[in-house]
């Protein structure tokens, strides 16, 4: 079971899920702790809008906690759980490491000091599709940026300043199309140290348990079944590049034969479907999909190594 990062948000996805009360109940109070208006945003609130970091990141995590818990309440039991980016705190929460309550302060801090970080300097990032890998990270280097997400090859994401950026765009590497990312900074690198302070400050005062099923990590693919680790390398996977590469080696070595997104889904399927060929894949998206989401889980869980 994966959860997305930012930037897979678009205008009304949540709509569906407040067709019930409950969840309407689990996001007002969810709305509450971060201090953002979740339900607006889900539903009404324009593409622009919600690119904002500070409305994004806390967005994906509390529509992935409430589609992940109407699955996983009813019984469906995922042998490993993962998340890229934002996503990560999605899966921490999922797995019993975070409360949902605590999930949310922890991502509404996050996405606030990232969009405070984000002013400090023009920085964006632009994704660098195709070329040979060590030739792209060259090239990355070259213009003194950040491979900040390795997502496997044919896709690695340079962030750093847009003086950088230009340099890249003027001396690409040989066959590789580059794409300028709708971001409003540099994630995952350098330019992120003042929210990694800040979280770190947080932290400090959260409970963490140890997740109830194989977690992953951003940092470096592995399974971490330490619950004060995960927050560890969940405050400082903030200034450091996110290894979906290592994850996906590590979803392939353990033998997944299915893997399911949860909401907004469609972009870390299509990754898998680059990279893991023949697993199944299942995009969650909808409440009416859960009985078959269930039945998805069912059917591959259990195969892992």
């Amino acid at each position: 079971m994966l959860a997305p990062g930012q930037g897979a948000q678009t205008p009304g996805f949540l709509g569906p899920w407040l067709e019930d009360s409950a969840a309407r109940d689990q996001l007002a109070a969810l709305s509450e702790v971060a201090g953002v208006d979740l339900a607006h945003y889900g539903t009404e609130a324009d593409a622009e809008t919600i690119r904002a970091t500070d409305i994004a990141q806390p967005l994906l995590v509390a529509a992935g906690l409430v589609a992940g818990r109407a699955l996983l309440d009813d019984g469906a039991a995922p042998d490993v759980v993962a998340g890229h980016s934002v996503g990560e705190i999605t899966a921490a929460a999922l797995t019993g490491v975070l409360s949902p309550a605590d999930a949310l302060a922890f991502v509404a801090t996050r996405g606030r000091g990232m969009a405070k970080a984000s002013a400090l300097r023009p920085t964006s990032m632009m994704a660098v599709v195709g070329g040979k890998p060590d030739e792209v990270l060259a090239a990355i280097e070259a213009a003194g940026l950040t491979a900040a997400n390795n997502n496997g090859p044919g896709q690695i994401v340079a962030a750093g300043t847009v003086e950088q950026l230009a340099e890249l765009s003027a001396n690409p590497p040989a066959r590789a199309r580059l794409i300028q990312l709708s971001v409003a900074g540099a994630f995952h690198t350098v330019h992120m140290q003042p929210a990694v302070a800040e979280l770190a400050e947080l932290a400090d005062g959260l409970t963490t348990a140890a997740p109830n099923t194989r977690l992953l990590s951003n940092a470096d693919g592995s399974i971490v079944d330490d619950g004060a680790e995960v927050l560890r390398r969940l405050v400082s996977q903030v200034g450091n590049p996110v290894r979906w590469d290592l994850c996906l080696a590590a979803l392939a070595e353990l033998g997944v034969t299915g893997i399911l997104e949860l909401p907004p889904s469609g972009t870390l399927t299509g990754i898998a479907k680059r990279n893991l060929k023949g697993v199944a894949l299942f995009n969650l998206n909808t409440p009416d999909q859960l009985a078959d989401a269930r039945a998805f889980v069912a059917e591959h869980a259990g195969v892992t190594a």
